[in-house]
């Protein structure tokens, strides 16, 4: 049966013309210049942007400041925990989200506004990254294998399309609703992950591929990077225990489509 939170899941009637913008940051004072840079200068303004600075001893606090950023400080380990605290603060109709590394194309916000007014069904929307430090051959193999992967196997677990951490925007009023559920405390969660959960199974979640950003190749450093996220990819999957698997959620939206 659906939860009350995905009865109650919130739709906008009105159109977006408010977008927050949140960075969860530690130690990257360099890649955040460059995009806060590419966020400064997109087509239609954010709302604001904010920075949430996961307990840096780099010079990331004074970046965002110079780029006129919000910064919230986050002593608790782990993005989650940095993301949630940037989403709790958001006061925009939408809540966007990157990572200090992502490089957002200029046309970023007006997309997600654009494709969220065409579908007020939608709880969020996303999009894919390109490994803009890889060669054309290992990039074409990490689009296929690391990304397309993820929204194939991700949207078979959740039963429904998954959010992708480093470019997506979701509606503040159903942040609203599932904040008080997410893990932002265990910092061995998949961010993304967790949330996508967290919306239910009735949910829609629209991917579209021309809302892409760049985002770096730090997960093919090497093999423990990769050990790493495939630990909390499996991680996330128990946290959320027996009433999440597969089979269960895919019935859950299939009796949600019969009005049941």
């Amino acid at each position: 049966m659906e939860t009350r939170q995905e009865r109650g899941r919130c739709r906008a009637g009105n159109y977006v013309t408010r977008i927050s913008v949140v960075v969860p940051v530690k130690n990257d004072a360099r890649e955040l210049d460059l995009c806060l840079s590419a966020l400064t200068g997109q087509t239609i303004p954010a709302l604001e942007i904010i920075v949430v600075d996961n307990d840096s001893s780099d010079d990331s606090a004074l970046v965002a400041l110079r780029h006129g950023a919000t910064v919230i400080p986050e002593r608790r380990k782990g993005i989650w925990a940095a993301a949630a605290t940037g989403f709790d603060h958001a006061s925009g109709d939408v809540i966007a989200r990157c990572d200090a590394d992502s490089r957002p194309g200029d046309d970023w916000l007006e997309r997600i506004a654009s494709e969220l007014d065409a579908h007020p069904e939608a709880a969020a929307i996303t999009g894919p990254g390109r490994f803009y430090k890889l060669g054309p051959v290992r990039r074409a193999l990490a689009d296929v294998f690391y990304m397309r992967a993820y929204f194939v196997l991700a949207h078979g677990a959740l039963a429904h399309r998954p959010l992708f951490g480093s470019n997506f925007a979701i509606r503040a009023c159903v942040w609203r609703e599932v904040s008080a559920g997410v893990h932002r405390d265990d910092p061995d969660v998949h961010d993304d992950f967790d949330l996508s959960y967290h919306l239910g199974p009735a949910s829609t979640v629209l991917v579209d591929r021309r809302l892409e950003v760049g985002i770096s190749s730090r997960p093919f450093s090497g093999p423990v990077s990769m050990l790493i996220r495939t630990k909390r990819a499996m991680h996330t999957v128990a946290v959320h225990g027996v009433r999440e698997q597969p089979v269960l959620r895919w019935r859950r939206r299939f009796l949600n489509s019969l009005g049941r």
